[in-house]
């Protein structure tokens, strides 16, 4: 019973953390994967890869056994085809909180039950009993005493959002209203959020040219471009910021106000067929890396800059199982070997591995290709840089990008001779980073990886982070603060 207690005081302690280091992007874990590792190996990757937050699109026994005692904070999925019983039976939404959720806690971290994955508009028959099966299974983790630990919820695509430019004008659907009025005051009553999928990828491809693609992937745009609301003269710098605006305008549009937004899905396709020619590995990376810095700022979009926009990235493996075009099946942070797809950081010190005073040299995201060329042919030949890494076949060759190529080549310059001179500029093409760029087994000169000879993991370090810096608690103090909780358990 101590140790129960303990358990559930040390979960609470890492959720108050948690919520002190403020933004979080999680990760969403699909099982349409043929080849997918044992649990304990997802969990292990999930670890290495500091990811705090998952999702998972059901209940799976193996992956709840697997997170116990890990931390990581676990939203849970009811399945699509389980919403319509749920909803019409009371005793089955406590057998399912019973059996999914009470039975794991507290040594395994749940916060969140997703209510399966945009019932609306994909399974538009079970609609009718959604809030009812919310309620009910909120009922439950009220009689199992979890209801102030665990929010119930569901996620719900923007296309019931018919036109979500611009923002300040955006309506739900007419035809859903009286469930979408029933689901926000649900969410209101039990002081949960709103689960919003949002695909800046599907945004542009399907928006017949309307919008730069600079503008779907957080790039900036020149100032004659600047993509702005007319009536409330606000600035969207990402599509990704105006779909969440579009949904907080769309709930006010039904006097609902500051119910928070949880983004439950939002990725890039890194691979795609003939005819998919945006979904490539430069794009995805782009996309990826600009949304973890977008969400780790913990600011809101222009209408509520003051509420974070909490974020689960679609998805950990490729779903190569799925139906659909080729781009349907590449959305993959990492292969199921735990390598990542293409190189991720954080754009915060925070997030710095190994030797914190480590400074790298990298390749600009703005610059030219041609002066990336210029620079990298530079480095490599009379700048002397060792670029046999970035050869076909060798460990830094992926993604084959001149951007990332070049990074390469001016890092091990740069690492070589700075103390001699040498500088990170390469005509304006290059900037120091306190950030390892090393990914997978690409191992950047001068990396803390580098020196003792164990695998690199990338750093992306997908957590809570702050914007003024490390929100990293050294251990000594996070094993005393749950060390002092225990003992006051003991105690009472």
């Amino acid at each position: 019973m101590i140790l129960e207690r303990c358990l559930g005081s040390m979960l609470l302690v890492l959720s108050m953390l948690s919520n002190v280091l403020g933004a979080f992007v999680g990760v969403n874990i699909g099982t349409d994967v043929s080849s997918m590792p044992p649990a304990s190996d997802v969990v292990a990757i999930v670890k290495a890869h500091q990811i705090t937050h998952i999702r998972l699109y059901d209940a799976d026994p193996h992956m709840l056994k697997a997170l116990a005692g890990s931390g990581i904070e676990v939203t849970v999925g009811v399945t699509n085809e389980e919403v319509l019983g749920i909803g019409e039976s009371a005793s089955a939404a406590a057998a399912w909180i019973n059996k999914n959720v009470a039975a794991y806690m507290p040594s395994t971290n749940i916060t969140a039950i997703a209510v399966g994955s945009e019932v609306l508009t994909s399974v538009p028959h079970a609609a009718p009993v959604l809030v009812t099966a919310m309620n009910n299974l909120h009922k439950a983790l009220v009689a199992a005493d979890l209801n102030f630990q665990i929010k119930v919820s569901t996620p719900q695509s923007m296309d019931i959002i018919p036109k979500p430019f611009p923002p300040s004008t955006s309506t739900f659907n007419s035809s859903w209203n009286s469930t979408i009025y029933q689901l926000l005051q649900f969410l209101k009553n039990t002081n949960s959020y709103y689960m919003l999928n949002a695909y800046p990828y599907y945004g542009y491809t399907n928006g017949n040219g309307i919008f730069p693609i600079d503008y779907a992937l957080f790039k900036p745009l020149p100032s004659v471009k600047q993509i702005v609301d007319p009536n409330t003269l606000f600035h969207y710098n990402s599509m990704f910021d105006a779909m969440v605006d579009a949904t907080y305008y769309s709930m006010d549009a039904l006097n609902f106000s500051v119910i928070p937004i949880v983004v439950t899905e939002t990725g890039w396709p890194w691979q795609g067929g003939s005819n998919e020619p945006d979904a490539t590995v430069e794009n995805a990376e782009t996309f990826i890396n600009k949304l973890i810095q977008r969400v780790s700022n913990n600011s809101g979009p222009p209408s509520q800059p003051t509420i974070p926009i909490n974020t689960y990235i679609y998805e950990l493996f490729n779903e190569d199982k799925r139906p659909g075009p080729i781009s349907e099946k590449n959305w993959g942070l990492l292969f199921t070997n735990g390598t990542a797809v293409f190189p991720l950081s954080l754009g915060g010190p925070s997030q710095i591995t190994g030797n914190s005073t480590a400074v790298f040299c990298v390749a600009k995201d703005d610059a030219s290709e041609d002066k990336l060329r210029d620079g990298l042919n530079w480095a490599c030949g009379q700048g002397q840089a060792n670029c046999s890494a970035i050869q076909s076949g060798q460990p830094c060759y992926l993604p084959n990008n001149i951007k990332n190529h070049a990074s390469y080549a001016y890092n091990d310059y740069y690492q070589k001779m700075h103390t001699v001179g040498g500088t990170c500029d390469f005509d304006g093409t290059a900037t120091t980073t306190t950030i390892d760029p090393s990914y997978g087994s690409c191992i950047f000169t001068g990396s803390s990886n580098s020196s003792t000879g164990r695998e690199s993991l990338p750093p992306t370090a997908l957590g809570p982070i702050s914007p003024g810096g490390s929100t990293k608690l050294p251990l000594s103090k996070i094993q005393f603060l749950i060390s002092a909780t225990c003992l006051l358990v003991v105690l009472l």
